[in-house]
């Protein structure tokens, strides 16, 4: 799936902080382990000597044993006090331009919902987020199913879902690009195809992509896209998913007014093309085994009218 994902490669403030709070620990783990080495080996290879029985010697070893324990407990309330101050800063409140967006974990994929001034400018966009660079995101996710893990590691830390709690997490990207996200909690049988892309670019940009994303499907302008139309109307599709501007609104599998405009299709297990669209309704079980969409053994007219409704959905 494209788009990176390395909680060592920060893009954003609070991914920056998970980042140098990594590194302070890796050094100082890497002090104290060379530390422990180096007194092993010295201990190992050092001779033993007529005035290591003398009480003077016991006496040292003794103050050498205490500041030893002491230094480790100043080590462990060091590395405590460092990761209070950074848990605060990955839980700082975003400013008064922020954006909101709510996220839904389903088995096995992603809901984003960017909500408007009034109800009708609701924006679902699955297992694709958008978001504006250098604008503080708010996240407010919950389960519909079972835990999930909502983890972007280029931009934030993860953050569990639970049925039946809301939970808030905050987000920014600093740079423009697309984030690679995934469930980092086991979630059932297609766990490990539950991933997600989240693209930050200008904030122009990203208010193009909204009011277009608020645009409801254009009707069918072609003999083929109007066949499609209606395999899609007639069929079981509608009785899962929405198409804004019809009368598809189920809300069972992802929202599919905008499916043309998305890079990827099954929670980024394919890329986006009309032949994996086409397996993918067909028989999405011998690709993802388990997921909630059974097949749909359309003709081969039927099944090409349909891609080309499909991609009219932009």
């Amino acid at each position: 799936m494209d788009g990176l994902q390395s909680a060592l490669n920060p893009a954003g403030p609070q991914a920056s902080v998970i980042a140098a709070i990594t590194w302070t620990f890796f050094a100082i783990g890497l002090v104290v382990y060379a530390l422990v080495i180096g007194v092993c080996a010295w201990a190992i290879f050092r001779r033993r000597r007529t005035a290591d029985n003398a009480p003077e010697t016991d006496n040292r070893l003794t103050w050498v044993v205490a500041a030893a324990v002491l230094a480790t407990v100043a080590t462990v309330i060091v590395l405590s006090g460092i990761s209070v101050v950074a848990g605060r800063g990955l839980t700082a409140p975003s400013g008064d331009n922020a954006v909101t967006i709510d996220v839904i974990g389903h088995q096995w994929w992603w809901e984003f919902q960017y909500r408007g001034a009034m109800a009708s400018e609701l924006v679902n966009s699955p297992n694709e987020m958008h978001i504006p660079v250098g604008i503080p995101v708010v996240i407010t996710a919950i389960s519909r199913d079972v835990i999930h893990s909502f983890w972007t590691p280029n931009l934030q830390g993860k953050r569990d879902l639970i049925p039946g709690f809301e939970t808030q997490m905050r987000l920014q990207a600093d740079a423009p690009g697309i984030y690679r996200g995934q469930c980092a909690e086991f979630c059932g049988h297609q766990h490990a195809h539950m991933a997600f892309q989240v693209i930050a670019e200008p904030a122009d940009a990203f208010q193009s992509w909204l009011q277009q994303q608020r645009r409801a499907a254009p009707a069918p302008s072609t003999a083929d896209a109007q066949r499609g139309h209606d395999v899609f109307m007639n069929g079981t599709c509608a009785t899962c998913h929405t198409i804004r501007g019809t009368s598809a609104g189920s809300r069972i599998g992802p929202e599919l007014t905008h499916l043309a405009s998305r890079k990827r299709i099954a929670a980024g297990t394919l890329e986006q093309t009309r032949d994996h669209l086409a397996r993918w309704i067909v028989d999405s079980q011998s690709i993802k085994p388990g997921n909630r969409m059974p097949p749909n053994p359309l003709s081969p007219d039927d099944l090409q009218a349909l891609l080309t409704y499909l991609e009219t959905l932009r």
